[in-house]
């Protein structure tokens, strides 16, 4: 049972996923040559590790949003065009719902990832089925959102999304892509799973299990 999570530990969390992007960019990459330029991996590395970069330099004093809107502007430097806008926007309006907070509970944490989602959709101009890293992070959050009503544990709300995403990434792979390059290839970009998707799930499911395993990081 974990009924708060601390600035001092989203901060390691953070570093976590920077380093679960970077041992699984050429994965993200290796999907996108299937449907689109192949760069997702490297946008991905290149964002995440200007993250990393930006951590290295916090103060574990900050709150949740000064450290979200820090990393989230380092992010958008790094990563100017596709997923620089949108982890911005996410992180940025995810920190807002934290405010001034140096410790959130269950319910704060849940609003943290349905702001995050709906930056996203927001800032992408996407919808549910379009076929793109919002048909994890809307499912996902929703998820998130619903177990965390009379629920405490951080944990046990961030396992349901994990799992939510999971799921809601592999059901990417018989969408008909409706945004962007992949967009182009119609009937044909069926059969794969959706780049950013894959990398959306697999932040949401690093953010579960660095939580889970605090204490041995």
């Amino acid at each position: 049972m974990k009924k708060n999570l601390t600035t001092e530990e989203f901060i390691k969390i953070l570093y976590i996923i920077c380093d679960d992007i970077e041992k699984n960019k050429d994965y993200f990459s290796e999907l996108d040559r299937a449907t689109g330029d192949g760069d997702h991996g490297v946008t991905m590395s290149i964002g995440w590790t200007a993250v990393k970069e930006k951590l290295d330099t916090l103060s574990s004093d900050l709150t949740f949003d000064k450290i979200c809107m820090q990393v989230a502007s380092s992010f958008l430097s790094a990563v100017g065009a596709s997923a620089g806008p949108l982890y911005a926007t996410a992180l940025m309006r995810g920190g807002a719902k934290l405010k001034d907070l140096k410790s959130s509970n269950a319910l704060q944490i849940a609003d943290f990832f349905e702001a995050a989602a709906n930056g996203i959709k927001e800032r992408g101009k996407a919808e549910l089925g379009d076929k793109t890293m919002l048909d994890v992070w809307i499912p996902a959050a929703e998820t998130i959102k619903k177990t965390s009503i009379g629920q405490e544990d951080i944990i046990e709300i961030l396992k349901q999304g994990a799992l939510k995403a999971k799921q809601a990434m592999e059901s990417t792979k018989d969408m008909l892509s409706k945004k962007g390059r992949s967009s182009k290839l119609g009937e044909r970009s069926r059969g794969h799973i959706d780049p950013g998707a894959a990398s959306s799930a697999m932040i949401i499911n690093t953010f579960f299990e660095a939580i889970e395993n605090l204490d041995n990081i």
